[in-house]
């Protein structure tokens, strides 16, 4: 399982990059193996502010359409269009190229209550 240390982690698999006060948000490697091979990515929330642990979108495989949860609160302020033309950027990138959205973090103490790469590992197991 790829885990990077430099992101942070929710327990709803989607990781967490800090950029100054963006937060680029995707799911995790493991979430990815999980579902499958991704067929489309639905965000419909761009201009919104959620809450931590709102949903953000729904990511849809070949078997099941899964919610993305947003792993800090903020403005959901731009959607990786990429994934439009090509959702599997999530499957073979998923810390990369398959980056879902980016937030303006409106409590960037959210971060503090997330996973380090070691600790979400030990979820997985």
């Amino acid at each position: 399982m790829n885990t990077p240390n430099n992101l942070k982690y929710s327990s709803d698999h989607e990781w967490a990059r800090v950029e100054g006060d963006i937060c680029v948000v995707g799911i995790t490697d493991y979430a990815q193996s999980q579902l499958g091979d991704i067929v489309f990515v639905d965000v419909t929330t761009v201009g919104e502010t959620l809450d931590k642990g709102e949903v953000f979108g729904t990511i849809e495989a070949v078997k099941t359409v899964s919610d993305a949860f947003l792993p800090v609160g903020g403005e959901v302020i731009e959607f990786n269009e990429a994934l439009d033309g090509d959702p599997a950027l999530v499957n073979k990138d998923p810390y990369g190229e398959g980056w879902m959205v980016k937030v303006k973090m409106s409590n960037p103490a959210d971060l503090d209550e997330l996973l380090s790469a070691e600790d979400y590992e030990k979820i997985c197991e």
